[in-house]
């Protein structure tokens, strides 16, 4: 509220004397000149340089205006053809200055913590596009009104303190500056309002603009309120819209939609808020609005929204005026919107009066105010129909009516109003409230509801009670409202309420012209200091009404627009608490029954205002039971009568004693009474008089049947906050707890209460049904178990295991066990077969600790196997096993995606049907992943499913529907459908909802908050997955394509994107557009790209002026079609890895017992984590010497996004090295040369190069063979290890050197928190400190090599080296982090000038500290994520983040801040360049000069960046996932890989540069084929892929573009090979199916399923003719799968023909026998045997994968791994039908490739060994470089080179000697071979 002296509101120029320029500024050409159309002086600000030529209120910066108006209103016109800016420094109420702009230079919305840009549109009839710009020559004197307050909510999320000061740039008119608190209409003079009797604000004569005599105000000037209403989330309702339909903002709200492509402006579709302005041209009237607007609210902690003909503003009265504000529509749309993240529907109800009650808020286009939001749904729409709720009341149990006829009751349910008829117990819903109702009211005629609701401002609706429908919404002028009254016709109602300071008021709305197209006039209201329990409109006349309360009893009138009272005489009676009142019936209308806590009842005379007769009920015991009579006056003490009801003859009274008793209206004696569980609040007798309706504030609701004498329950209600439900099956039946203290059991037949337990000591917590048995389980606060028996309500056993309180409890569905968690992180196994259960097993630190208590914090598989929960931390999700708690798998949450600023944390969890096995996981990013439950691997992916976390989610039985629910939204999801999944949004509930759930048989759902909701599923039930959740119904069908037929939704889209919508830049760019690139494939400077349609592209944007060098333009295309998928990746056919996530590392590992857990990994993505490794290193593997070895290690492919710091760059001697696995790789950057330091046996974590480049220091993992971390000190010049260090236990956080390199700093990371200080000449150490919590980044001062300095969590410790003789101490000093800076981790850290120190932290600020003085004196917030590298160079900073920015500062008058002290201010700091690139920044060195530098990032990708031209040109690529396949082109000039990431990559053989990538966003690409120069031309190379969900497409290499796409499979493809002529595609997916499909017309013509039920691991096929083997065809073709079987077939596909020639298998073996298949006779085919017997002790856990080729030498010669139980590889002849040879590898082998030359075999180990084999000679040569297991291995076809992968490094081998002889080899092992 403005101060007194700016009411009702304030000329800024006047009181600041603008003008006399004493108490304001003015710079440039501004002048007073006299304006011709507002007769009046006005100045004129212009110039060609807006920040030049200005106005500015107050004089000085650092003065303040404190004005404190809500609204601002700007009179100004803008110059034709020129540009304008408005700046205003708002203040919050913590005191946050945030600069708010409005120019026509902006080009689109920008926002950061503290500046807002708007852009100011003057449209003329152009395009969208060209809508920025100048204004136009007709532009028009414009009054500019802004809402400071809504602006600061809605866009920052902070609440408006006050205007501090005003700048007026060029170019522009002028007239004035006002502010106010009321909202003004300037099309309104005093005059209009007063003679139309309009209930509007005017606006002030000396603000208002002449209008000519007959003309409209709108002819003449324009009126542009910002925010408008349909897109603002105010703090109250807001005003009616300025905004013509036309001008509606038109987005996406992530809260209804996740979007399918993820942008940086959150704004999609190029969209953002802008005010417009119309010009000339423009329309001046609005198209009618023929309904009230739908009630919502974009808050959370907001109520509603009123209709368009509702009240404008908290200080107006409420009005129904239409025709002046639909003027007020025309030219004055205003684009506005909010950001996504802001906005959350809660609001459930009609859009129109017409639509079916119940309807959920979800259509394709679904309108909020006037801000209409696209979303996807599925059909049917709506799936889901409210069918029936459980409850009562909420805020008040006092009201509940009878409808007319007496065949229904009306009663509130929270948020719901329900209708319910009494004989047939149907329902029927009003749905539109958001908050609970606190007054009903129904007509004499029965055909006009009103409710209020309780949340203030309180919202009244007008509803037709037939339909349903709502005709008016209005708010009204008091804080909340508690009582309605209608008069009999329902032309007038009244209600009482209370204003903000607590005073009442009674208002009377005339209601006459509802339902004709009008609204509710307010006619009266008045404010009265009574109190007032209870208000009624007579019913002999509409004009008198009546009132009781505490001490008195008035009389009420409405005349003359007033509202009258006078007091009825009450005598000795004015000291009564009064509580209720009713008026009599017919004759006796004049008699006025008031009731009160006393027990009387006074009988008045209306017409005397006088007492007629007295009476009080005092309660007498009889023999036969309670009974009261009248009793005569002042006897005892009386009965508190709450509420009563006259009828003819009859008079109904409730009281707190639980009665409700009938009496004659002499009061003679009782006639009928009726005992209640609590006390009774409300009665109400039926208009027939022949029944009375009762409640009680227990939540009981029913009706007196007076001629039956029978009570009839209506319904039962807990009283509190539902915690949890449960279901039964067999007798379909729900239990719930509440906060109440009760569990209750309902028949959901019914919906009727069948058992009520009740526990006054201790609060329910969870409940579970016993599948089989008539028994309930609930667990209680105190850590309580307790089984309960339905049959006879007792309790059968109490268990007390848990110290507290218990949060979760599941029993498994076979019957066989229950299970219990509590916030201790307890868990508890119970054996429940029996009828009394009992303790198998507690064990302790299982569970989460401090786990809220949620139906889905236990869930138990559908085959009663497995047994998911959160634990041990909230980060990690842990699967054991139900019979004997033995943990089989643990999921850690946090690392799934490791460029986020913040961890992930597990919420709600819940198992998917068997099979497939899934696991449904709701994080606290608002994503829900579904991950395998055998292997931990990331199958789908949901994200932004809420604003929030999800604390419940539900998965149908036929894995159709998905339940998500959070705060009070209810989503429905279309689980089968992977490509932007459709959701449909329900909101209805008051309160959060706890739990979500469907009912049996799977054609209902439930959910609980406030009250039980039972919902109707319209959806056909589906059957029951087979396979996976793509079986189900709903799934995508298969995909067909024509021949040559481009995908109707294939569109190409260049590097440009949309820039960042955060920090604003040095100067204005405009948004780069996504338009069509290609180029050849050769002669092309830079790479080229294309990308499918799944989801958005990793490839870096910059803004203009930016350009990224050799950077790869992306084909992107919408999500559309079958078989898209945005979820996700199914895993590989082996079980050697985890398949990591698309976005990240998988960090699922199996085990077999429970393992020690390391301490928790900090929130910050700047600390190092391994990347997780199922392998481990061999012992005996070793780098033969140079002399000896057959193969030399020629290049490396790939950079370690999972590094940090591991890269380094000296510009002066040209020395740069990264890190690439385990290997240190030194480049020459001119010759594209490679080096490779070897020795480390783990990832190496970061690297720190000496200041003169002569040594380098790395630092690796501990491993299985080293239990420390390796330190590794090479000599630069000479390549070599000088120096192994070994101190810190598990990893290297980051390494320095100290300025006169004589010292090394080593920082353990958060397992090991040390700190250690190591010589460098004598590699000694000097000394070490253990840290208090883990440390970030440490580094020297550049200027003493004393002083050193580390980061962490929420300190910044320095440290002072001392030297004492041989000894070094270290004396250490921490800095707590100021509350001011707003940090609660510094995160990276770098010296600037002495004494300044840079700290970036895990919030996006930078703050100085001076070290001299150990204070920080200077912070700004330089980005919006987490700041992991810092680097200083004079006056120059560069600052990158996990936001993918990296940016430039100039911080060159940082050191003349830090002379100010307090008084600095970050203004001085400017960003001076910006580049944003594909990951989050973990590396960088740059020049001194600081204009160029080399830059890492989690993508592996190494960037070149040039801050003088602007750009980042792409240095080193690589894959970021696990690499799946590498294949190469006939020609052998070029090679393709495929990877996790869903990229497929071509690549030069040549120079290993990257070429073209294609890109499918949120799939794994898991096989990749090279097309055989036979299928064509050579230029009409193509490359066929195939993907993780079950699509194959096929990519041209030359043209660079996706010719075909098709889905041959409904599982993830796993192998793929063209045929030999290359007209065929033979593909292989993971349930074991083999299509066979012709890329020309996109059809599949055959499948084979003889593998079926194993994944296939192989295909290959091969040009032969196969006569000699006894079959036709000229394809001789194979496909392993991976329960070890492989077969041959013999194929002619023009001919259609394929004939299976052999199969090989690993027969069933013994523990000491193994064979294989030998010798068949001719003619006769073996098929696959069925196998159960287990494999003996030395066969690994899981099958290694069958591994088959045919060999190059001899095409009827086959090379098999993985058949038999020992590791070694087979070579069987398809001519004698039998193994000819055996070679034995020491390890079971994971890949195999053999050699097109010589006789060589390549064979890679789970051990991270690669294996050298010469078949000649069975020579043999191991050799190390991974540090993962090598899962790919593959010749080149000039056999010269051998590419080697593990996870997503390759290494390129250059293989020596193609004629080899024994003594080439060296001496190798030499293993006697077994010939067959």
């Amino acid at each position: 509220m403005a101060k007194a002296w700016q009411h009702p509101f304030l000329n800024v120029f006047r009181h600041f004397k603008v003008g006399e320029w004493k108490r304001s500024t003015k710079e440039g050409d501004v002048t007073p000149v006299t304006d011709e159309t507002l007769k009046c002086t006005v100045y004129r600000i212009r110039g060609s340089v807006s920040a030049g030529n200005y106005i500015q209120l107050p004089q000085t910066g650092t003065q303040s205006l404190g004005l404190t108006g809500r609204y601002l209103y700007v009179l100004f016109r803008p110059l034709p053809s020129k540009h304008f800016v408005i700046h205003l420094d708002v203040a919050t109420e913590d005191s946050q200055v945030i600069r708010v702009s409005f120019s026509s230079l902006f080009r689109e919305f920008k926002s950061t913590a503290t500046w807002l840009q708007f852009p100011f549109i003057c449209e003329t009839g152009t395009s969208r596009k060209d809508l920025a710009g100048v204004a136009p020559s007709g532009a028009r004197w414009t009054c500019l009104q802004l809402d400071l307050q809504d602006i600061l909510l809605v866009y920052l999320n902070r609440r408006y303190g006050h205007l501090k000061s005003v700048r007026l740039c060029a170019s522009l008119l002028v007239k004035s500056l006002y502010t106010s608190d009321l909202c003004f209409d300037p099309a309104v003079t005093v005059a209009e309002a007063r003679r139309a009797k309009l209930p509007v604000t005017p606006v002030p004569r000396e603000m208002a603009f002449p209008v000519p005599k007959g003309d409209s105000w709108h002819e003449h000037y324009v009126h542009i309120r910002f925010p408008s209403v349909g897109s603002r989330a105010s703090s109250e309702p807001a005003q009616k819209s300025r905004s013509p339909p036309e001008a509606v903002f038109r987005g996406r709200v992530r809260e209804l939609v996740p979007p399918p492509v993820a942008f940086s402006n959150p704004f999609p579709d190029g969209v953002s808020p802008a005010v417009r302005m119309f010009g000339p041209t423009a329309s001046r009237q609005a198209r009618p609005v023929p309904r009230p607007l739908p009630e919502v609210s974009l808050f959370c902690e907001h109520s509603e929204v009123p209709s368009m003909n509702g009240p404008r503003d908290r200080s107006q009265e409420p009005s129904a005026r239409a025709e002046v504000t639909d003027k007020h529509t025309a030219g004055n749309g205003v684009h506005t919107g909010v950001p996504e993240s802001a906005m959350v529907p809660v609001a459930l109800e009609d859009v129109a009066p017409r639509q079916r009650p119940g309807r959920k808020q979800s259509r394709p286009e679904m309108t909020l105010g006037e801000t209409v939001f696209e979303q996807r749904s599925f059909l049917p729409d709506p799936i889901l129909k409210l069918k029936g709720v459980i409850g009562f009341g909420g805020h008040s149990t006092k009201w509940a009516l009878w409808t007319k006829d007496g065949a229904a009751v009306v009663y509130p349910c929270h948020a719901v109003i329900v209708v319910l008829h009494v004989d047939t117990r149907e329902q029927r819903f009003f749905l539109g409230h958001t908050d609970k109702v606190s007054a009903l009211a129904l007509d004499g005629s029965g055909s006009l509801l009103a409710s209020a609701q309780a949340r203030p401002p309180s919202m009244l609706r007008l509803w037709d009670f037939q339909t349903g429908g709502c005709l008016s919404l209005f708010r009204s002028p008091v804080h909340a409202l508690c009582s309605l009254s209608f008069s009999s016709s329902g032309v007038l109602l009244c209600g009482v309420g209370k204003d903000p300071h607590g005073r009442t008021v009674v208002l009377a709305w005339g209601t006459e012209q509802v339902g004709r197209g009008g609204e509710a006039v307010l006619l009266a209201k008045t404010h009265t200091g009574v109190d007032i329990q209870a208000f009624k409109v007579a019913v002999f006349d509409e004009t008198r009404m009546a009132s009781c309360g505490q001490g008195g009893v008035r009389l009420w009138r409405l005349r003359g627009g007033e509202l009258r009272s006078c007091p009825v005489d009450l005598g000795e009676h004015r000291v009564l608490e009064l509580t209720d009142l009713a008026f009599g019936q017919a004759q006796d209308s004049h008699t006025l029954y008031v009731c009160g806590r006393s027990g009387h009842i006074l009988e008045i005379d209306h017409r005397r205002r006088a007492v007629r007769r007295a009476r009080r009920l005092l309660p007498t015991q009889t023999p036969g039971g309670h009974s009261s009579q009248k009793q005569p006056f002042g006897t005892g003490p009386g009965i508190s009568i709450s509420s009563l009801s006259v009828s003819q003859t009859t008079c109904a009274v409730g009281s707190d004693d639980g009665y409700v008793r009938l009496w004659p209206l002499d009061f003679s004696s009782v006639l009928l009474e009726a005992e209640h569980e609590g006390p009774v609040s409300w009665v109400c007798v039926s208009p027939d008089g022949l029944r009375v309706l009762s409640a009680t504030l227990s939540g009981h609701l029913g009706f007196l049947d007076v001629p039956s004498r029978e009570y009839n329950t209506l319904a039962r209600s807990h009283t509190a906050p539902v915690l949890a439900l449960a279901t039964e099956c067999s007798r379909g039946q729900l239990a719930t707890v509440s906060q109440d203290h009760t569990v209750r059991v309902w028949d959901l037949a019914t919906l009727q209460q069948l058992y009520d337990l009740r526990s006054p000591e201790e609060t329910p917590r969870a409940i579970a049904f016993h599948p089989t048995q008539p028994v309930l389980f609930c667990g209680f606060a105190s850590g309580a178990v307790c089984s309960f028996s339905l049959e006879n309500a007792g309790v059968l056993v109490r268990h007390r295991r848990h110290q507290g309180a218990v949060t979760g409890l599941a029993a498994s569905p076979d019957g066989s066990f229950l299970f219990s968690s509590c916030s201790r992180g307890t868990l508890a196994q119970y054996h429940c077969s029996t009828t009394r259960c009992h303790v198998l097993r507690v064990t302790a630190n299982m569970v989460c600790r401090d786990a809220r208590p949620t139906p889905n914090a236990l869930v138990v598989s559908g085959d009663s196997r497995l047994l998911a929960f959160v634990g041990p931390s909230k980060y990690v999700v842990t699967i054991v096993s139900t019979a004997s708690l033995e943990e089989l798998l643990r999921v850690d949450v946090s690392a799934l995606e490791l460029a986020s600023s913040r961890l992930d944390s597990a919420v709600a969890i819940c198992f998917g049907p068997v099979p497939p096995g899934h696991l449904l996981v709701s994080t606290s990013s608002h994503t829900v992943v579904v991950l395998d439950a055998a292997s931990g691997r990331v199958v789908r992916e949901l994200s932004g499913v809420h604003s929030v976390a999800c604390p419940s989610l539900a998965l149908s039985r036929d894995a159709r529907f998905l339940l998500t629910a959070t705060d009070r939204v209810i989503r429905v999801w279309d689980y089968p459908a992977k490509a932007s999944p459709g959701c449909q949004v329900y909101i209805g509930h008051s309160e959060p909802v706890r739990a979500v759930a469907f009912a049996p048989g799977q054609r209902q759902l439930l959910s609980v908050a406030d009250a039980i909701f039972l919902w109707d599923v319209l959806g056909a039930p589906g059957r029951s997955p087979s396979g996976s959740a793509g079986d189900s119904p709903g799934a995508p069908p298969t995909c067909e394509a024509s021949p040559g037929a481009r995908q109707p939704e294939d569109t190409e889209a260049g590097t440009g994107g949309l820039p960042r919508q955060q920090v604003p830049v040095p100067s204005q760019a405009s948004p780069l557009q996504l338009g069509a690139r290609a180029g050849p494939l050769k002669g092309a400077d830079g790479a080229f790209s294309t990308s499918d349609e799944e989801g958005p592209s990793q490839e870096s944007h910059s803004p203009e002026g930016l350009h990224q060098a050799s950077s790869l333009p992306m084909l992107v295309k919408e999500a559309s079609g079958a078989g898209d998928g945005a979820w996700g990746a199914p895993g590989g056919p082996w079980g050697f890895s985890m398949r990591p996530h698309p976005c990240g590392w998988a960090t699922a590992r199996s085990t077999t017992k429970a393992q020690a857990h390391p301490p928790a990994r900090p929130d910050c993505y700047r600390h190092f984590t391994a990347r997780y490794k199922a392998s481990s290193l061999v012992k005996s593997a070793s780098v033969p010497s140079a002399r000896v070895e057959r193969l030399l290690l020629k290049a490396v492919v790939g950079y370690n996004g999972n590094g940090r710091a591991n890269v380094v760059w000296k510009p002066d001697t040209g020395f740069f090295a990264y890190t690439c696995g385990c290997l240190v790789v030194v480049e020459d950057l001119h010759s594209g040369a490679q080096r490779h330091w070897l020795g480390h046996p783990e990832e190496i974590s970061t690297l720190a190069l000496s200041h003169d480049a002569q040594i380098l220091a790395s630092a690796s993992g501990c491993s299985s063979t080293a239990s420390c971390c390796q330190i590794r000190i090479w000599d630069v010049p000479g390549g070599s290890c000088r120096h192994l260090l070994s101190y810190h236990d598990t990893a290297v956080q980051a390494l320095a050197f100290s300025p006169d390199d004589t010292l090394l700093v080593t920082l353990g990371d958060y397992g090991d928190c040390t700190l250690a200080l190591w010589s460098v000449a004598t590699c000694e150490l000097l000394s070490s400190a253990r840290l208090p919590e883990p440390a970030h980044g440490v580094a020297f001062n550049p200027m003493d090599a004393r002083e050193l300095a580390c980061v962490g969590q929420g300190a910044i410790t320095s440290w002072l080296l001392q030297q004492r003789g041989a000894e070094v101490a270290l004396q250490v000093h921490r800095e707590p982090i100021p509350e001011e800076v707003g940090a609660g981790e510094l995160t990276s850290l770098c010296y600037g000038a002495t004494p300044l120190l840079y700290c970036g932290s895990n919030t996006g600020r930078v703050c100085v500290w001076d070290t001299r003085a150990g204070r920080c004196f200077l912070a700004w917030e330089a980005d919006d994520g987490e700041i992991g590298v810092l680097l200083c160079s004079g006056a120059r900073l560069v600052s990158g983040s996990n936001t993918r920015r990296l940016r430039l500062w100039a911080v060159g008058a940082v050191p003349e801040l830090r002379r100010k002290g307090a008084r600095a201010r970050s203004s001085s700091v400017f960003m001076e360049h910006e580049l944003t690139l594909d990951g989050a920044v973990v590396s960088a060195v740059f020049h001194d000069s600081m204009d160029m530098g080399v830059v890492g990032t989690t993508a592996g990708t190494l960037w070149y960046v040039s801050w003088a031209e602007g750009t980042s040109t792409r240095l080193i690529s690589g894959h970021r996932s696990k690499v799946n396949e590498l294949v190469f082109s006939p020609s052998a000039s070029h090679w393709a890989s495929c990877s996790d990431d869903g990229s497929v990559r071509v690549w030069s053989l040549a120079s290993m540069e990257l070429l073209i990538q294609f890109q499918v966003l949120n799939q794994s690409c898991l096989c990749l084929a090279w097309s055989p120069p036979s299928c064509g031309r050579p230029e009409e190379q193509q490359v066929a892929a195939g993907y993780s969900d079950g699509t194959l497409r096929v990519f041209s290499v030359s043209q660079i573009a996706m010719e075909l796409k098709m889905r041959p499979h409904r599982a993830a493809l796993t192998a793929i090979a063209f045929s030999a002529d290359g007209q065929t595609i033979l593909s292989g997916d993971k349930d074991g199916l083999v299509a066979v499909s012709r890329p020309r017309t996109g059809m599949t013509f055959h499948v084979l399923s003889d593998h079926r039920g194993a994944p296939i691991s192989a295909i290959q096929s091969t040009n032969k003719e196969c006569g000699d083997l006894g079959a036709e065809g000229a394809d001789l073709w194979l496909a392993a799968s991976s329960d070890q079987r492989i077969s041959i077939w013999a194929s002619d596909w023009p001919r259609g023909h394929c004939e299976l020639l052999d199969w090989l298998s690993s027969p069933s073996p013994t523990p000491t026998e193994v064979r294989l298949p030998v010798a068949r006779e001719a003619g006769t085919v073996a098929r696959p045997p069925h196998r159960s017997t287990p494999c003996p002790a030395q066969f690994p856990s899981r099958p290694p994968p069958c591994l088959a080729a045919f060999c190059p030498w001899d095409g009827a010669l086959l090379a098999c791994a993985g058949l038999g139980m020992h590791p070694e590889v087979v070579f069987y002849s398809l001519h004698r039908k039998q193994v000819v040879e055996r070679i034995p590898l020491p390890f079971f082998a994971v890949s195999l490739s053999l050699s097109p030359g010589a006789h060589l075999m390549a064979v890679g180990f789970a051990e991270r060994m690669l294996r050298l084999v010469d078949c000649e000679s069975g020579a043999v040569q191991d050799f190390a470089g991974h540090d993962d297991l090598v899962q790919l291995c593959r010749f080149a076809p000039s056999a010269r080179l051998l590419f080697s992968v593990a996870h997503s490094e390759i290494l390129v081998w250059e293989v020596s000697g193609h004629q080899a002889t024994e003594e080439s080899l060296g001496s190798g092992s030499w293993p006697a071979w077994r010939r067959s």
